[in-house]
């Protein structure tokens, strides 16, 4: 993945790729289009407005939490389904289904292709699960993983330290150009496809590079509120991306709104997760991911944890973390089951394993200075026959919407 640096910093060495074959598979009008544009235009958060409040105004209205802020993304994303909903009855009507003729051509299955092979290089168990969804959803899937994977590697890659502001400016300007129809390369057209044909809203992509640029100036966390909101950025997004991929099983009876915070969840759970997993790693680079404040309540400071010793404070302090973190694994728990039936097992598989990891920094007596948790092949493999069981059952209706009179 290191060539990703190559087409972020020199974006004139794979102009040439962007040929009219992969652009003319790209929608740039219709409903689709449409839909998106009439929904975003509608929902859109204006940063002007807040900008020109008085003084009195923010007085009045003290600053929202961080969940606060992220529920707005949530409701934004489930307004985008149902209007999928509407067009989707209107396009039947009126004889609009592209989706064939997108999806046609050597090139774009190519892209996906390559996607898939991403995927089942560095999310080998995920990409196992995949394959159980339908082609369509599971091509899908890839392209948003590889996008994802691409970014992420920007800021913890081999070539991490060449990356600027700039750099993620120049790849947030092609995240816009392939959600308009411009796809810059292969993996970008893939994406482009997919966010054509599925109520994905641009918003949780842009907000993954944000939390990117704060793994570039930023190292600590004084709260919970402040890691929560990296942890959306950097993984809870991810969730938000794929639910309307992997879709909501008819028969479920949950809010839609509820199916996406329980996406969120299981996002912020794995990156805590992923937090609790490196503190010894990521405190070798100068970085702590915990929050400031509970450090200090248990009686630890930073040079506590560049010290790297298991104390008694230390394993008190890593329960309650860990009981966090899997008060959140609860909660998605409760919406993988209101997923389309197809798309519930690479989710349960991947839910399944990263609560292991949190087993595994228990059996290491809460050394994750020195020993790095991990699930082994044997329990992996172990895992996928017991998430496959869960996947086959119904949804669990514990989402599902007080009966209306």
């Amino acid at each position: 993945m290191a060539g990703v640096l190559l087409w972020v910093i020199c974006p004139t060495e794979n102009a040439s790729f962007a040929t009219s074959s992969l652009l003319s598979l790209v929608p740039k009008s219709g409903s689709q289009v449409r839909r998106y544009s009439k929904v975003c235009s509608r929902l859109k958060f204006s940063t002007g407005v807040f900008a020109a409040a008085s003084l009195s105004s923010v007085v009045a209205n003290p600053p929202r939490s961080s969940e606060e802020k992220v529920y707005e993304v949530v409701l934004k994303q489930a307004a985008l389904v149902r209007e999928q909903k509407k067009e989707r009855i209107s396009d039947v009507v009126a004889g609009n289904d592209q989706a064939e003729s997108m999806t046609r051509g050597d090139l774009l299955n190519g892209a996906y292709n390559r996607c898939g092979d991403v995927c089942a290089e560095y999310a080998k168990t995920f990409y196992l699960g995949t394959l159980l969804m339908t082609p369509e959803r599971r091509r899908a899937v890839w392209a948003i993983y590889v996008w994802c994977r691409r970014t992420d590697e920007l800021v913890d890659g081999p070539n991490a330290s060449h990356i600027t502001p700039k750099a993620l400016d120049r790849w947030e300007r092609r995240l816009n150009d392939l959600f308009e129809g411009r796809p810059y390369d292969m993996y970008d057209a893939a994406l482009s496809i997919t966010v054509s044909k599925y109520p994905v809203d641009i918003q949780p992509f842009k907000d993954m590079i944000k939390g990117m640029r704060m793994d570039l100036k930023k190292s600590r966390y004084k709260d919970f509120d402040e890691l929560y909101l990296y942890c959306y950025y950097v993984a809870g997004t991810v969730g938000l991306m794929s639910v309307p991929v992997m879709g909501i099983a008819p028969e479920s009876k949950a809010s839609t709104e509820s199916v996406y915070n329980a996406a969120l969840a299981l996002g912020i759970a794995n990156q805590l997760t992923n937090i609790l997993r490196d503190v010894g790693e990521d405190a070798r680079r100068g970085r702590i991911y915990l929050p400031q404040d509970e450090l200090a309540q248990a009686g630890l400071s930073d040079e506590d944890i560049f010290k790297g010793k298991v104390t008694d404070k230390w394993r008190s302090f890593m329960k309650g973390q860990i009981k966090r973190a899997r008060m959140f694994f609860d909660e998605a728990e409760k919406g993988v089951a209101e997923l389309n039936a197809a798309s519930r097992w690479p989710v349960w598989a991947s839910l399944l394993l990263y609560k292991q990891i949190l087993d595994a920094i228990e059996v290491n007596d809460y050394d994750n200075f020195t020993k790095r948790a991990y699930v082994g092949k044997a329990k992996k493999f172990a895992s996928l026959p017991i998430a496959y069981g869960r996947a086959l059952m119904l949804g669990s209706s514990k989402f599902a919407e007080p009966a209306r009179s």
